[in-house]
């Protein structure tokens, strides 16, 4: 079964491939569309996860109102934070996905040159080429690393006010409101590096075409 699902989706694949050649599309273009996708990714969860400390900080100076309705819009940003970390996710799969298949490929064309020159620029080019890839996609899985304890912290708070409408769940989540600043800022600092590695990339690879 696993086989079989496996060689539709290289099928499937390869058919989109093949259509996007004759736009003249390439997978080079596919890879670094898939980069500015998931980099753009990681500016919509760095700025989702800010946006949820900020409602997190807003609890904690809570001074009055219904509990009730400040539960609700925790519980909407803790939504919207585990929907982006999993768009984030398939944003880093599509790259690495279309990466493969263009290692895979290039690899397989160097033994179509007859000019051994060009053959020996074109595999150091691969293997350049392959490096910064793989070291960005390092750096995207670091920072992406960080948003499951960050989404667990979240989840535990939302559901400690949820059980608990009432003075003693705001003091817990003051307690709690320091080190979630901390954890939400390590996150961020982790994706605005992993941008400035995709931007790098997105311009290498554009100069290089």
């Amino acid at each position: 079964m696993i086989v079989l699902v496996m060689a539709c989706l290289s099928a499937c694949s390869t058919a989109y491939y093949n259509s996007m050649e004759k736009f003249g599309v390439y997978k080079r273009d596919i890879l670094v569309d898939r980069v500015e996708e998931a980099r753009d990714a990681q500016e919509d969860t760095k700025e989702q996860f800010n946006s949820a400390l900020e409602q997190f900080g807003s609890v904690v100076n809570y001074d009055g109102g219904s509990l009730e309705k400040i539960y609700k819009r925790l519980q909407s940003e803790y939504d919207d934070s585990v929907a982006a970390a999993e768009d984030l996710n398939e944003r880093i799969d599509d790259i690495e996905k279309v990466a493969e298949d263009l290692f895979e490929e290039w690899q397989a064309e160097l033994n179509d040159y007859s000019n051994a020159q060009m053959r020996r620029d074109s595999a150091e080019q691969l293997r350049q080429t392959r490096h910064e890839c793989n070291q960005l996609i390092r750096a995207m899985r670091r920072a992406e690393d960080k948003i499951p304890p960050v989404l667990a912290v979240f989840q535990d708070q939302v559901l400690y006010l949820k059980h608990n409408l009432n003075a003693r769940a705001i003091s817990a989540l003051q307690d709690e409101y320091i080190s979630i600043k901390t954890d939400v800022a390590a996150l961020v600092a982790e994706m605005e590096r992993s941008i400035d590695e995709a931007n790098v990339f997105i311009e290498a690879m554009q100069d290089a075409s």
